[in-house]
């Protein structure tokens, strides 16, 4: 095969949700050292493996101080801007500060910030911060969407009913901003029905969504023009144990103690942006498709909702 050729076959892939802030990136697990900073490595594995853009999830605001320094230093690394549902109880403090912190942030940096969020409800944690803060400070955060004309970049755990009425009530604000992504999805496929009827949508499936035999037949019935790739890495790669694992293809070399780390492998447990090739194998076996035609497809719907004035 040419060198030419090659490039023209290989495949293109945008994470549109990665944790690069993470502390495991560089080497720190539980606040100890096991292994160097080896962020540069995992950066470069990632674009020998296709991917093209990564987009740096925030989730409070010392995440998005630490994503904006990040992305400065790679013109393919983007981020969003938003409070996480379980870190909305730092709005109670002074609620307008935040906000125009948050504001700020966004009008400071228009090239590098491409949605707000992570922002959305959980109730599957509602130790960290209870269901009306979380609602509140969601539904608040909308208007930054609004304002900056800036999709958006949504977290739905448990709560699904009072996730459709906060964006029915603010179907404007989501016209206005042209949509967003349900990332990380894990739910029913009627609310995956529900939330692609409301219009604007669309899916993130990564590992996590594959996990059960029932995830992956939600999985299975969505419609190809409204699904997105994501790793929400370090967290959610596809596990042996997962329902999905069977149908990977592509395997990393990989360690399974993080003291045993060279900077050619992978570490066991630790989920990479390269890793975005298995959610597309796992994918396109389950969908009976090649994984050729539905890499395609998720990149331009990528383009589509996050890059469309950039592209």
């Amino acid at each position: 095969m040419s060198v030419r050729t090659f490039f023209r076959m290989a495949l293109k892939y945008i994470d549109i949700g990665a944790n690069l802030t993470d502390p495991m990136f560089r080497g720190q697990y539980g606040g100890s050292r096991k292994h160097p900073d080896d962020f540069d490595n995992v950066l470069e594995r990632a674009w020998q493996n296709g991917m093209q853009k990564i987009i740096v999830t925030s989730g409070c605001m010392r995440d998005v101080d630490d994503a904006l320094k990040l992305v400065a230093t790679d013109e393919r690394l983007y981020t969003t801007v938003g409070a996480h549902p379980t870190r909305c109880g730092e709005f109670l403090k002074d609620p307008e500060q935040y906000y125009k912190d948050l504001h700020s942030r966004i009008k400071a940096n228009p090239e590098r910030v491409v949605a707000v969020g992570e922002c959305g409800l959980d109730y599957d944690r509602l130790h960290f911060c209870p269901k009306e803060t979380q609602k509140q400070y969601f539904e608040k955060q909308l208007s930054l969407a609004e304002e900056f004309r800036l999709p958006l970049f949504l977290h739905m755990r448990n709560a699904h009913e009072d996730f459709m009425a906060i964006l029915e009530r603010n179907r404007d604000k989501l016209q206005a901003c042209g949509g967003g992504v349900v990332h990380s999805f894990t739910g029913t496929l009627e609310e995956a029905k529900n939330l692609l009827a409301f219009g604007g949508l669309y899916i993130g499936i990564n590992g996590c969504s594959l996990k059960t035999a029932e995830n992956v037949e939600v999985v299975r019935q969505l419609p190809n023009d409204r699904l997105m790739l994501e790793t929400d890495c370090p967290w959610c790669g596809i596990r042996p144990s997962h329902a999905s694992h069977k149908h990977v293809t592509t395997k990393f070399p990989t360690v399974k103690k993080k003291e045993k780390w060279t900077a050619e492998t992978l570490i066991d447990g630790r989920c990479e942006p390269c890793q975005i090739s298995q959610v597309l194998e796992v994918i396109a076996a389950i969908k009976q498709e090649p994984k050729e035609k539905l890499a395609e497809l998720y990149y331009q719907n990528t383009l589509d909702l996050f890059f469309s004035q950039t592209k």
